[in-house]
């Protein structure tokens, strides 16, 4: 009994010790299965992304396939004939502007019946300065010629008498010769006399200031009572037949578009209403500083010009013809402005441009394309240069 019972026991062991050996040589074995089927699906994965990500795009490089290129409208803008006009500001001024002051010796101011902003005559009196010393001069100089003249008279007078004794013997031809000169010599200070009052009127009538011109009177710098000289500067200032002008500053690219005659719409600030004017003048030079030039836009007279105003002025360009493109097709970076141009190989290369005038029907494109080429339309902001695309034209 006892023997059967130690041979079942063993016969257990043993099946029980192989069963524990299958087990363990099991479990290694399906472990690297699994690992070698996660490497493979890595490799694949991997192989996959170079695939899609370098092979892929060299093959639409290549020319063999372009699925993958992304897809652009273009346009081919050609060529646009459009009446240019461009918007320039700047200030009103006397198209001409006259100083007037002092031109005698001055004095007292008694009178000034004018104000600024009335419209003045030539010849008419702006000022009236005291001339009650320089009027009794006058009278001086006056009795001075009636001096003269009688002195004159009486020259003439013993001169006649001497002739008629000479015939007589009485008077000899020396005497005669004497009197003579004395009479010429009555006769030249009468002459002499006359011009000095002359002189003393015409300085009396500088005393009164008076317009030069017709004219629009824009500054009054003088009061009754003030005391003046020719040194106190200018008393009256007037725009010579009211004539203004706006000076509108312009840029030096756009100043070569314009040229004297070229109409202008220009509206004072503040104001709905505008006034035709024309170029009669453009500054020979450009300030260094601001790139600009003064474009002089006559004015005829109105009571809304203000002098000193600041004013908008459109002016007439001219017809220009250019390309024209719509404004989602510009682009713009601290480069400047430029579009997308696509070349033979499909390739959008960046093209930089000067723009013009801009209208309700886009912008048109002063250099940098001819008209011919095929613009990206939208979506510029997207591609990079040198990127492969899709063209696809647009329809009219």
């Amino acid at each position: 009994m006892n023997y059967e019972s130690n041979i079942r026991s063993e016969t257990v062991d043993q099946i029980q010790s192989d069963y524990d050996l299958s087990g363990q040589t099991e479990r290694p074995s399906r472990l690297k299965w699994v690992i070698g089927a996660t490497v493979l699906i890595i490799a694949i994965l991997a192989a996959a992304y170079f695939y899609f990500a370098s092979g892929n795009s060299g093959a639409v490089g290549a020319g063999d396939d372009r699925s993958q290129a992304p897809s652009v409208t273009v346009i081919a803008p050609g060529r646009t004939e459009v009446a240019g006009s461009l918007v320039a500001t700047g200030t009103l001024a006397a198209r001409r502007e006259m100083p007037v002051g002092v031109v005698g010796e001055g004095g007292r101011v008694v009178s000034v019946p004018v104000e600024q902003g009335q419209w003045v005559r030539a010849g008419q009196i702006l000022a009236s300065i005291d001339r009650s010393v320089q009027s009794q001069q006058a009278r001086s100089s006056a009795a001075q010629i009636e001096v003269a003249r009688a002195d004159a008279e009486l020259a003439q007078a013993n001169l006649d008498r001497s002739l008629q004794l000479v015939e007589r013997g009485f008077v000899s031809q020396a005497d005669v010769d004497r009197l003579t000169a004395t009479r010429d010599s009555a006769v030249a200070r009468v002459s002499v006399a006359q011009a000095q009052y002359n002189e003393l009127l015409a300085r009396n009538a500088r005393l009164n200031i008076v317009a030069p011109s017709d004219g629009l009177l824009l500054e009054r710098n003088v009061e009754p009572g003030q005391t003046v000289s020719a040194g106190s500067g200018p008393l009256f200032r007037i725009a010579k037949g009211g004539e203004l002008e706006l000076n509108a500053q312009v840029g030096d690219g756009d100043l070569a578009r314009l040229s004297v005659g070229r109409v202008a719409q220009v509206q004072p600030v503040g104001s709905d209403k505008s006034f035709e004017g024309q170029i009669w003048q453009i500054a020979p030079f450009i300030d260094e500083r601001t790139r600009q030039g003064t474009v002089r836009i006559a004015l005829p007279y109105s009571p809304e010009l203000r002098p000193g105003g600041f004013a908008t002025a459109q002016i007439n360009s001219g017809v220009v013809n250019a390309p024209m493109l719509p404004e989602s097709a510009i682009l713009s970076d601290d480069e400047g402005s430029f579009v997308y141009v696509i070349d033979e190989e499909k390739k959008a290369r960046r093209r930089g441009i000067e723009i013009g005038i801009v209208t309700d029907s886009g912008i048109t494109v002063m250099s940098g394309l001819d008209g011919t080429e095929q613009v990206v339309l939208r979506a510029g902001g997207f591609l990079s240069d040198g990127e492969t695309v899709s063209p696809q034209l647009q329809e009219d």
